[in-house]
């Protein structure tokens, strides 16, 4: 078929990938604008257009896909269908028609579940022990359309956001390309969503990403590698953020308070509503992340500070 992609972050990437590498022809890529990005704020192209320049694609940023100009060359190109992966803006009815086969869109959850924009995060967050993938038809609704196939994968204990993530990617991109193919060949049909089971995913605001130390251990924990990479949990220490990498749950640790610190010779525990957690990386303002124990050793930390 006659492909135009639609995809901005890194998750991107690997549907791509996937794509080039397929029998398909991609003729063009829809990104969002470049856009300031790092400390000094430059602008950058987003990593699906710098994929598209080295492959010598056709590279479409409009601001808004509404936008006539944006349809109108959508329209030239004359694609059979746009696959969409992360592409981060609401398509309208004027644009999902232009295809013959409409947009398909690989969504990094079971469907209905966790229809939105952070998924895997609240995945992560609620506890689920399974996730996936699903590759549905686009419409106007959030999430809504006809599921052609679905991939599943296990949540691993220690998954971060970033982790699952990238896994999901690589292994969708591969179910992405399979529904294409059989698109192509007449061979699948999109099956609705169920009405029952439907969770929304809302976007994890850096609010979301506080720790509250009075929360149990696996919560705090859940919290934090749902927060990790983006935004990035934190709690307060001396008034100012501390960053939070990923803590290890302590059963049948030493009774804290919640947010108190214990400060050992070569770990770092906080207390919570239940067991104490051992914590991992940590980065103060303006400071490079380091090992807790390092950092405590580093700023005096005593037995009677606390997180929070």
């Amino acid at each position: 078929m006659r492909l135009v992609f639609a995809g901005t972050p890194e998750v991107a990437l690997p549907s791509l990938d996937a794509i080039a590498a397929s029998d398909h022809e991609l003729v063009a890529v829809v990104t969002r604008p470049d856009a300031p990005a790092g400390r000094g704020r430059r602008v950058v192209r987003s990593p699906a257009a710098a994929w598209a320049d080295e492959h010598g694609i056709e590279v479409l940023t409009p601001e808004r896909p509404k936008d006539p100009e944006f349809l109108a060359r959508l329209a030239d190109l004359a694609p059979d269908c746009v696959p969409v992966v992360a592409y981060g803006a609401l398509v309208p009815p004027a644009a999902l028609q232009i295809p013959r086969f409409g947009w398909v869109n690989l969504h990094f959850s079971l469907l209905p579940a966790w229809r939105g924009a952070a998924p895997v995060q609240h995945a992560i967050w609620h506890g689920d022990e399974i996730t996936g993938a699903s590759v549905f038809q686009l419409e106007a609704g959030l999430d809504t359309g006809p599921v052609f196939g679905t991939m599943a994968e296990k949540i691993r204990l220690t998954d971060t956001a970033g982790d699952l993530l990238g896994r999901l990617a690589v292994d969708g991109a591969g179910l992405l390309v399979s529904v294409l193919d059989a698109i192509e060949a007449g061979a699948v049909t999109p099956v609705p969503q169920p009405m029952d089971g439907i969770t929304v995913a809302p976007k994890i605001t850096v609010e979301d990403a506080q720790v509250h130390w009075t929360e149990p251990a696996f919560a705090v924990d859940r919290r934090i590698r749902a927060a990790t990479p983006n935004p990035g949990a934190w709690t307060l220490h001396r008034a100012e953020r501390l960053k939070l990498g990923p803590v290890t749950p302590l059963p049948g640790g030493p009774r804290l308070e919640p947010g108190d610190l214990l400060v050992e010779k070569n770990r770092v525990l906080a207390g919570t509503a239940t067991d104490p957690v051992i914590l991992g990386e940590v980065r103060a303002a303006g400071k490079k992340a380091m090992r807790a124990a390092d950092w405590a050793r580093g700023l005096h930390v005593t037995a009677q500070e606390r997180l929070g």
